[in-house]
């Protein structure tokens, strides 16, 4: 059994930034691909950055250049780096390893002024 953990979410103005942190149990988090998705009310889970086990990323377009991912095997925990944040960004955030059934709990961002 894993658990992800999130935090780091809240509310921010636009133009702000935020980082989020999924911490995850177990000794082989270094072989996961992790992502990490969100979903805003009314609207499908999307996955907005995706991290490899050998660190390798991919971003939706719509994140590109103000998200950045990234992880620390030592400490068994990926990062989102949220930069130039827009109100379309609010939602809930979800860090996932991919092809598992495993989830974070979620961590609310809300982007307001």
């Amino acid at each position: 059994q894993v658990q992800l953990v999130e935090s780091g979410g809240g509310l921010v103005q636009p133009g702000g930034s935020l980082r989020l942190s999924c911490a995850a149990s177990g000794s082989i988090f270094r072989l996961y691909h992790m992502g990490w998705y969100r979903q805003a009310p009314g609207m499908q889970r999307e996955r907005v950055a995706l991290i490899t086990n050998i660190g390798n990323t991919i971003y939706t377009d719509s994140v590109k250049g103000r998200f950045t991912t990234s992880r620390d095997n030592a400490k068994s925990t990926v990062y989102l780096q949220m930069n130039s944040l827009k109100p379309e960004d609010t939602a809930v955030y979800y860090c996932h390893i991919e092809n598992g059934p495993y989830w974070g709990q979620g961590t609310q961002v809300t982007v307001s002024s």
